[in-house]
């Protein structure tokens, strides 16, 4: 009773201290200069269809390498509280998952592979539609998720994970610093051809940038998933 109490009080000045603010909240009826300055030149300048990517990971693209380096440390974390356990250990406190219905397990072995496309196609295509590296990783971290569901007993490559995402980190800063080597900054994609605008080949290096981030989010997300369903020491 008394920690509802508490939940309630805590709410209450929350609302208090942030109500004002959401109140003075203003649409603004015109782009700042420099919003304006990446609508009207972001597509001309970097040959991105997509326009949120040319933002995004190239003229932001310290804010992104930031967010990848929170989710590593976020990875990370999980991985360390949680410990190496194995639902088949025997002990106290764990417990033997059983095996997921037929119905369960022959949906996850369908949609799997597709899943795992779907989230390919996503970041690879994200200078031309919505998406990107982000959401790409999180699509095939989900299919992971739902064959992990499906079949308990199902062991992940740690080698694997841990191999593609140092070595989608390490490309990534790679061609953060491609950018400042051959071009003109940091994560500019320019160092490569820009192709035809519109065309999968297209964008210089922002297809490579959003493919690296897609492959390591993926497995950080992955890892924190099969981290997650271990007992805890």
């Amino acid at each position: 009773m008394i920690s509802r109490i508490l939940i309630i009080l805590t709410l209450v000045v929350l609302g208090i201290f942030l109500f004002p603010l959401a109140w003075d909240v203003q649409d603004n009826e015109e782009l700042t200069p420099l919003a304006e300055k990446y609508v009207t030149e972001g597509a001309g300048d970097l040959g991105a269809a997509n326009l949120v990517t040319s933002v995004v990971v190239s003229y932001r693209g310290l804010d992104t390498l930031g967010e990848v380096t929170v989710l590593f440390a976020a990875a990370a974390g999980v991985v360390l509280l949680l410990g190496n356990g194995d639902f088949r250990k025997s002990g106290t406190g764990s417990k033997e998952r059983r095996e997921g219905s037929e119905f369960l397990q022959t949906g996850s072995l369908f949609l799997f592979p597709l899943l795992v496309l779907f989230g390919i196609y996503i970041f690879v295509h994200g200078h031309l539609s919505p998406g990107g590296g982000f959401q790409g990783g999180v699509v095939i971290a989900s299919a992971i998720l739902l064959l992990i569901l499906a079949l308990s007993d199902r062991k992940l490559n740690h080698t694997f994970l841990k191999t593609l995402e140092a070595l989608s980190g390490a490309a990534y800063i790679a061609v953060g610093f491609l950018g400042i080597w051959l071009a003109s900054g940091f994560l500019d994609p320019r160092f490569l051809p820009s192709g035809e605008f519109g065309q999968l080949f297209s964008a210089g290096a922002i297809p490579v940038i959003y493919s690296l981030i897609g492959l390591k989010v993926g497995s950080e997300i992955t890892g924190i998933i099969d981290a997650m369903r271990r007992p805890v020491k």
